[in-house]
This record gives C-alpha cells, sequence and structure tokens, in this order.
C-alpha cells in the first residue's frame, strides 16, 4: 500500500500543481492571474481579486509540490483544503453534489485524499517523513484549511462590499436619485421611487 499512497501523493499534488500553474501563469490553457483575479472580483465576490487568485494558485502549486514531494503534508493539505473549500462554498454549493451538475463531489474526494495521504503518510520515495501523522493530525489540518477558506472568503467579500459603497455613503452619481440599498449584494443599488 506503500506504493499506492506515492501514487495518490503524486496524481493528486500533480494536479494542484497544474491547477495553480493555470491560475498563476495561464498554463495548460489557464486564465493566468489577470483574468483569475478578474473572475475572482467579479463572479466571487473576493476582492481584491488579484490577491485571491495569487493567494489560491499558490497554495495549488506550493501546496501540490509539497504534496508530490512528499514533505510538510500537513501544510500542504491544509492549503490545498482552503482551497477546495472554498471553491465548494463559491462555485459549486448550490449546484448540488454530483460533478455532472457542476456540483462538489470532486472537491470533497480531493480532502479526503488530502487526510488520507496525512493520517497514513505519504507513501514510498517521499523526501519528508513516511510515516502517517494520524488521525487527529489529518482532522487538524483539514479543519485549518476549512477555517482559513471562510476567513479569506469572509475577509474577500468584506472588501468587495466596501467598494460597492461610494466614499462617504449615500448615492453613487450613476445610481441617480435614491439611498444606495445594494450594500454587498453585489447588485446594483436600488433607486428609491
Amino acid at each position: 500500500m506503500r506504493l499506492g499512497l506515492a501514487l495518490l501523493r503524486w496524481l493528486v499534488g500533480g494536479l494542484f500543481m497544474a491547477h495553480g500553474a493555470q491560475k498563476l501563469f495561464g498554463a495548460f490553457g489557464g486564465n493566468g492571474l489577470e483574468a483569475t483575479g478578474r473572475f475572482f472580483e467579479e463572479h466571487l465576490q473576493l476582492a481584491p481579486g488579484k490577491r485571491n487568485a495569487l493567494a489560491a494558485g499558490l497554495s495549488e502549486l506550493g501546496g501540490g509540490a509539497a504534496l508530490a514531494a512528499g514533505v510538510a503534508t500537513p501544510a500542504a493539505a491544509t492549503a490545498l483544503t482552503g482551497t477546495m473549500t472554498t471553491a465548494i462554498w463559491t462555485v459549486h454549493k448550490d449546484k448540488g453534489v454530483f460533478n455532472a451538475d457542476g456540483g462538489y463531489e470532486f472537491n470533497l474526494v480531493l480532502i479526503a485524499a488530502l487526510a488520507v495521504l496525512v493520517d497514513e503518510g505519504p507513501g514510498m520515495l517521499a523526501l519528508g517523513r513516511r510515516e502517517g501523522h494520524g488521525p487527529l493530525v489529518a482532522l487538524a489540518a483539514v479543519g485549518a484549511g476549512a477555517a482559513g477558506a471562510f476567513g479569506a472568503m469572509a475577509l474577500g467579500r468584506r472588501e468587495h462590499a466596501e467598494r460597492q459603497v461610494p466614499p462617504g455613503g449615500g448615492r453613487r452619481p450613476e445610481d441617480g436619485a435614491g439611498p444606495v440599498t445594494g450594500y454587498g449584494s453585489g447588485e446594483p443599488a436600488a433607486t428609491a421611487a
């Protein structure tokens, strides 16, 4: 089974590295940092978008590299769980469980694989610790990743909402008459009748 763990580590780590390279550099058909940043800000309401895209891309590239190499497996699992939790919450949760409908089943499988690698160890040919850290460390790594994701999403959404209100509050010139009522919703502000 040590070979199985190594294969799992290489596959999952390699896929995360590629996904990070898509965000950061536009590799493998990705959009690159600028476009990913715009998507994060405009569609996911995570501001500033470029900062959040950079954090996600570096987490995936660096976490995937550490995972593939078999070093700092709990830290890698924490970073990667954070990106998957953010993806579930911002992109997939409203589409249900199943991947065919755009759901979050694949993200959950990746999180489970990360937990297994922390619990059981990275398998043979790992550059770091080959033994597992046990179930408590695995749960702590996954929990810390999820908690970090919710913290980052809250901060990004707060910053996005702050950008929706003009300095000093009140009305934006493009809104015409009436108070700003779309605060933080991502929707245009409604006008009073």
